[in-house]
């Protein structure tokens, strides 16, 4: 089952000529769920071809340059002929302002836009397999990140073992894959657990939107197959950072090693670093040893699952 993650937005709050405001936009298996929506980010979905047909939207907080994009989108998809409900989630106390900006310029979207409030540590979203669960930041505003948390999956069975049990090839191996024992024709009851591996772990996708280096941020972060953290700074304005609500680069990389992560994106680049990243990509990986990337608008990362 595919898992793709789009960087639609790697800037700060001061858009560039090549990073837009913040925007992650995951793709799992046409489950298209959108993390914040920087002003443009309509744009930058459509110059990167990823479609409109958005299920969810997660907002981590109320900045502009994680949220002014999304008057625009819910005006194009309006003009798309959308009929399909949006949800749209939001830190719990900041509903009214968000359903403000939705319909500001006396936009009236012709489908159902839902604005849902939520706190730290509980599940926005709960689908067949997945969930998208909420955490607590360290922002000067009401802010939370998202953790999108795939269920443990089957374990492989074993063919092979299956035959030689005197399992005959067809329905009862399937049975067998569901957790169910099967009875062979001379009375023979086989049980899963013969003949089925260990449960397989699913993905994490972690998305922190603007923070502090932060407890709560390690905690929900691990494991993580992707950590998509703030790395507003470099080490040269450490201080700027914490007074701001930020994570420098290195910080970001001292999470990600405390969550043991897999692998680490920076985002949210102050403009002050335009055409030069180099310092944020040594300082992170001094502090993490696991892969990390620093991604341009655009980059398209799939994301494998654990034992592939």
């Amino acid at each position: 089952m595919s898992m793709r993650v789009t960087f639609l937005g790697t800037g700060g709050a001061v858009p560039t000529t090549e990073r837009n405001p913040s925007s992650v936009l995951v793709n799992r298996e046409g489950d298209r769920l959108l993390f914040d929506v920087g002003e443009g980010t309509q744009r930058q979905m459509m110059r990167f071809g990823t479609g409109f047909t958005i299920s969810d939207v997660f907002l981590t907080h109320l900045h502009g340059d994680h949220v002014l994009g999304l008057p625009g989108l819910v005006q194009t998809m309006d003009f798309n002929d959308r009929d399909r409900a949006l949800s749209v989630y939001t830190p719990a106390g900041t509903e009214e302002e968000i359903d403000a900006l939705i319909h500001a310029a006396d936009t009236r979207p012709s489908f159902p836009v839902h604005v849902y409030g939520v706190g730290p540590d509980e599940a926005a979203v709960r689908r067949d397999d997945y969930e998208v669960r909420t955490f607590r930041t360290d922002h000067d505003t009401n802010a939370v990140g998202y953790a999108l948390v795939e269920d443990e999956r089957k374990g492989r069975f074993d063919r092979e073992k299956a035959e030689e049990l005197g399992v005959p090839v067809g329905p009862k191996f399937s049975q067998l894959h569901e957790g169910d024992p099967v009875e062979l024709d001379d009375g023979t009851v086989v049980e899963p657990d013969q003949v089925v591996g260990d449960p397989r772990p699913g993905r994490r996708v972690v998305y922190t939107g603007d923070t502090r280096p932060s407890d709560r941020v390690a905690e929900a972060a691990e494991g993580a197959d992707l950590l998509v953290h703030d790395a507003t700074f470099a080490d040269d304005r450490a201080d700027r950072a914490g007074d701001t609500g930020h994570s420098t680069a290195r910080q970001a990389g001292e999470i990600a090693n405390r969550a043991g992560a897999e692998r680490l994106a920076l985002t949210h680049i102050s403009s002050r670093y335009a055409g030069d990243v180099s310092d944020h990509l040594a300082e992170a990986r001094e502090a993490f040893d696991g892969e990390t990337f620093l991604p341009d608008d655009g980059l398209t990362r799939e994301i494998p699952y654990p034992d592939e």
